[in-house]
């Protein structure tokens, strides 16, 4: 799949010519049947303080038997649901004791991004070598059940400790800046922002595939978060 992609933007800029398509295979990933409802009945209503959670465990379930897991509450219980990317991804879900209380996922950052490349101090050269040092957030929920004030930047600063030795493990490189986007027209970015978490503003709107300069997806805010303080020097800025 990452070869047809790349395939189809040469083509498209026109540095090779592909042949006529021939075939059009129906697409895998988006006909997949959704993982089946089985989930256990621990779904009861609790409005606590972080501290009665009890300790709590974050488990990368990515290439293990849990990830079926994942792909259930995601199911069940996240507006946008969940469509497994294409290349470098991690899967977590966190336990309360032996109940599941939250979930997100982390792939690799979109090709580009002008606040962020300016955010960095980013030319595209240098940018094409070192993308894969950036993790993007896609998914991040907390199941509907819970009421628990301050849980969602408690988890986003554990992962923030974490995700570069978990990404080096399956992957052989570290990370070294996080993302992700929010839509401001049904979040207010209140667990990022209280997390340390910086907006750098709202997206153009256009895609990371557009074509034209016209605005046809909404417009989203982008907020980042450095894992050290020298991250633009391992992501290749050294001025």
């Amino acid at each position: 799949m990452v070869c047809r992609s790349l395939s189809l933007q040469l083509h498209r800029a026109g540095w090779v010519e592909l042949p006529a398509k021939r075939m059009s295979p129906p697409n895998n990933v988006l006909e997949r049947p959704a993982p089946a409802p089985t989930l256990p009945l621990w779904e009861q209503p609790r409005q606590c303080r972080l501290r009665e959670l009890g300790s709590l465990e974050i488990r990368q379930v990515r290439r293990t038997a849990e990830e079926t897991l994942f792909g259930q509450l995601m199911h069940a219980h996240y507006y946008l649901r969940y469509t497994q990317p294409v290349g470098e991804h991690l899967k977590y879900v966190v336990f309360a004791g032996s109940d599941p209380i939250a979930a997100m996922a982390w792939s690799s950052a979109p090709r580009h991004l002008a606040a962020r490349d300016r955010f960095i101090g980013w030319p595209a050269e240098v940018r094409r070598g070192h993308l894969h040092l950036i993790a993007y957030n896609t998914r991040f929920l907390i199941m509907p059940w819970l009421r628990v004030p301050g849980l969602a930047s408690h988890l986003l600063g554990r992962m923030a400790r974490r995700i570069s030795e978990d990404w080096q493990t399956l992957y052989a490189h570290p990370i070294h800046l996080l993302e992700t986007f929010i839509d401001p027209a049904r979040f207010h970015g209140i667990c990022y922002r209280a997390a340390n978490w910086t907006c750098l503003g709202l997206t153009s709107g256009r895609g990371h595939n557009a074509r034209t300069h016209q605005c046809y997806q909404p417009r989203k805010e982008l907020w980042v978060y450095p894992l050290s303080k020298q991250f633009r020097r391992h992501l290749g800025c050294h001025g």
